[in-house]
């Protein structure tokens, strides 16, 4: 009997030494994601300068490595148990990290429209209308203005493109009798000199905002002074619909107003707001790989139906750049009637 026990004992130990092993593995699979996310949300959101953030992220660092090497040495347990107390408490610093209507915004985001809504008759407030002259030189201008849904007859979706296709900003402009247009925009409100950064927007560095602007503002601004790429695609949707989003934009805005948000390069963005608020208007949506790459949106819409089936998708792309029209009109005062020419009403 002591014989067996014992050939039962060694029997084990290899058992047991497996077990650990597999545990190490999975504690050190799980951490190492962890440690880095961990680098990356002190890197962005960490407070004080950028040495302060450099110090804040080489100190996460430097204690991740040391207690994942601690994991695979004598002491697995307790190198495990102090790293989850610590991203724990890395997580509580985390979710008290709420968004703010009250920093010092660059110029172009320094006000946030919103809106009055009385039967069918609207009225926006903090209308952006910058002349710019370039990214660094412009006229401010915010102004109020008024419409009557009653008279809004044309949507459409401008996608504008400054790096590579998958990549684009949407804007959705409303036309009115009379050739008056207002285009919403879905964008990060940054703060003075701070810059837009994709990785960011995962990391709580920007606030949410929508804007309402002049066209010849918020289009050339793209075209003629950024030199981006810009498509403007003509929405085939009843007019009570039309409505009825120029309506939750206002709602979206207002609500932006009194409770702030974060961005979020996926979640919360120009596209998934727009998504969210036509899924509330006519019904679901199905999703697609498109709502994340919103360089591919035309793409969904047409599929959709709400794009002109007469033409293949490439003519309406065709018809629709507004690229080169919106430079040659730098100076006119009929900017939003000259973008549209050429393309099928």
């Amino acid at each position: 009997m002591p014989g067996r026990r014992r050939r039962y004992a060694i029997r084990g130990r290899p058992q047991a030494a497996s077990r650990v092993m597999a545990m190490i593995r999975l504690v050190t699979c799980v951490a190492c994601p962890l440690a880095i996310w961990g680098c990356l949300a002190l890197w962005y959101r960490a407070p004080g300068g950028r040495w302060l953030k450099i110090l804040a992220v080489a100190a996460w660092a430097v204690f991740s490595v040391l207690t994942l090497l601690a994991v695979s040495g004598t002491h697995p347990a307790f190198a495990s148990a102090a790293f989850a107390a610590a991203f724990g408490a890395l997580l509580l610093w985390w979710h008290r990290l709420v968004p703010s209507n009250d920093r010092d915004w660059a110029d172009d985001v320094a006000q946030m429209t919103s809106g009055t809504v009385q039967g069918s008759h609207v009225v926006l407030h903090n209308v952006r209308n910058f002349d710019w002259r370039s990214e660094a030189d412009y006229t401010q201008r915010w102004e109020t203005r008024s419409y009557d849904l009653e008279h809004l007859r044309s949507l459409d979706m401008i996608m504008s493109y400054w790096t590579i296709r998958p990549i684009a900003h949407v804007l959705i402009s409303f036309g009115f009798d009379g050739g008056d247009h207002v285009a919403f925009s879905v964008e990060i409100r940054r703060e003075r000199n701070e810059e837009f950064s994709a990785i960011g927007g995962f990391f709580k560095e920007f606030e949410l905002c929508i804007l309402a602007a002049d066209e010849r503002d918020v289009v050339r601004l793209r075209t003629n002074v950024r030199r981006e790429d810009a498509y403007l695609y003509r929405i085939r949707i009843p007019e009570s619909a039309m409505r009825s989003l120029f309506l939750a934009y206002i709602e979206q805005a207002n609500g932006l107003v009194r409770t702030p948000r974060f961005y979020n390069t996926v979640t919360v963005n120009c596209t998934t707001l727009i998504y969210h608020m036509m899924s509330y208007i006519v019904g679901h949506l199905p999703l697609d790989f498109r709502l994340l790459f919103s360089g591919y949106l035309p793409g969904y819409v047409y599929r959709l139906g709400a794009l002109d089936r007469g033409y293949t998708l490439e003519e309406l792309r065709s018809f629709g750049r507004i690229t080169e029209r919106a430079r040659g009109s730098d100076g006119s005062g009929s900017f939003s009637a000259a973008i549209r020419q050429g393309i099928p009403s």
